[in-house]
């Protein structure tokens, strides 16, 4: 059998944790004079994926067989 392909763009947006995946939070990247110090403060970091997305990206981002 053929190896999987990871997708090369969701491995570059998503990292694997031990209970899921995590993503970096959209609009944090331009126009930020007119957002709030809070709403850029809040927007950072890192926050988990919903469990309605997590078996899409098992297929993009196929782990090792073990």
């Amino acid at each position: 059998m053929p190896k999987h392909k990871t997708n090369r763009g969701a491995a570059k947006r998503f990292r694997k944790t031990s209970s899921g995946y995590k993503h970096k939070q959209a609009n944090k990247n331009h126009i930020l004079t007119k957002k709030s110090t809070k709403r850029k403060r809040q927007l950072r970091g890192l926050t988990g994926v919903a469990a309605a997305d997590v078996a899409a990206l098992r297929q993009l981002i196929p782990t090792k067989a073990r």
